[in-house]
C-alpha cells in the first residue's frame, strides 16, 4: 500500500505481465498502457480507469434447445477467447458485459442449428455445431476488439428418459445380435454332430459287414477242415458242432458281464438241439425266398 500510494504521489505506476492498462486524460481515452512502468500525471488531469487482460480465458455456456425429432436435450459448449491488445480500447469501452454477449451468440447459434437435426445426427455432427457457433462468435466478437481461440461443444445430455430409452434401444440390439450368433453356433454344433454320427454309423456298419464277413469265412474254412480230417462226417455235422460252440460262448459271455440284463433262455442238451434247428429252419426258409 505504501509503494501505491508513493508510486501515486510520483505518477508512476506499474502494468503487469499480460494486461494493458487504459489511461485517460479528463475523461477522456488517452492511450492504452503496455506491460511495465508508466508516468501518469495525474496533476495534468491523466488517470488509469481500468485494467484489461489478455489473457485466454474460458467460458461454459449450457444452452437448452430440441431435436428435430422432439428431444430436449442440454448442449455444453466451451468457448475460449481473448482480448486483442491492438484493439484493447475497443474490447475495454463497447462491452459492458462480455460473458453475457457471447452467451448470448452462443445460445442464438446452437438453438437454430440443433433444431434442425435428430438426436443420433447431434451426437455425430458436434463438431460442424462448433464451428458454426465459433465463425458467428468470430464475426460478432472481433467487431468488439475481441478474438475466439476456441470453441468446443464438451457434452450433449438428453433428457433422463431418453437416455434410458437409448440404452434399452442399444442393449435390445446387442442381444438380439447375441442371440443369433448362439443360433448360428448351435446349428453349426448340431452339423457338426449330424455328420459325425453319420461317419459314426458308416464305419461302425463297415466293422459289422467286415465282422460277419470274416465270420462266414471262418466257418467255411472250418467246415471244409473238419469234413477233410474226419472221414465220415457231413457239413450238417460240422455245422451242429459250431452252433453248440456258439451257443455256449454266448452263454459264457452272458454270465461274464456284470452289467448284463437278466435273459431267460431254455438250457439243455435238448435246448441246444432246438436252437440249431431253429437256424437250419430260419437259414433254409431264408434261402428259399431268395
Amino acid at each position: 500500500m505504501e509503494e501505491k500510494n508513493m508510486g501515486n504521489l510520483f505518477c508512476c505506476v506499474q502494468v503487469d505481465q499480460s494486461t494493458v492498462a487504459i489511461k485517460e486524460q479528463f475523461g477522456k481515452y488517452q492511450d492504452v498502457l503496455e506491460p511495465g512502468c508508466h508516468c501518469v500525471p495525474w496533476f495534468l488531469g491523466s488517470q488509469l480507469v481500468g485494467h484489461l487482460s489478455l489473457r485466454v480465458q474460458q467460458l461454459d455456456v449450457r444452452c437448452e434447445t430440441k431435436t428435430k425429432d422432439n428431444v430436449f436435450v442440454n448442449v455444453v459448449a466451451s468457448i475460449q477467447y481473448r482480448a486483442i491488445a491492438d484493439k484493447a480500447n475497443e474490447a475495454f469501452y463497447k462491452l459492458s458485459n462480455t460473458k453475457g454477449q457471447i452467451q448470448a451468440y452462443v445460445f442464438d447459434v446452437i438453438r437454430a442449428s440443433v433444431p434442425k437435426l435428430n438426436l443420433d445426427d447431434v451426437f455425430e455432427q458436434k463438431n460442424e455445431i462448433a464451428k458454426a457457433v465459433e465463425e458467428e462468435l468470430e464475426k460478432a466478437m472481433s467487431a468488439y476488439g475481441y478474438e475466439i481461440v476456441q470453441t468446443l461443444i464438451v457434452d450433449i445430455v438428453p433428457d433422463e428418459h431418453v437416455k434410458r430409452a437409448m440404452n434399452e434401444i442399444n442393449a435390445a440390439a446387442r442381444m438380439r445380435v447375441a442371440a443369433n450368433e448362439k443360433a448360428e453356433a448351435e446349428k453349426i454344433l448340431q452339423i457338426k454332430r449330424a455328420e459325425g454320427e453319420a461317419e459314426s454309423k458308416y464305419l461302425s456298419g463297415l466293422g459289422i459287414a467286415r465282422q460277419r464277413q470274416a465270420i462266414v469265412d471262418g466257418l467255411r474254412d472250418s467246415v471244409l477242415g473238419f469234413s477233410v480230417n474226419v472221414p465220415g462226417t457231413t457239413a450238417k455235422d460240422v455245422m451242429d458242432m459250431v452252433l453248440v460252440t456258439q451257443y455256449f460262448d454266448t452263454m459264457k459271455e452272458i454270465g461274464a458281464s456284470s452289467k448284463s440284463s437278466a435273459v431267460f433262455i431254455p438250457h439243455g442238451p435238448g435246448a441246444v438241439k432246438d436252437v440249431a434247428q431253429q437256424i437250419r429252419d430260419g437259414l433254409l426258409q431264408a434261402s428259399v425266398q431268395h
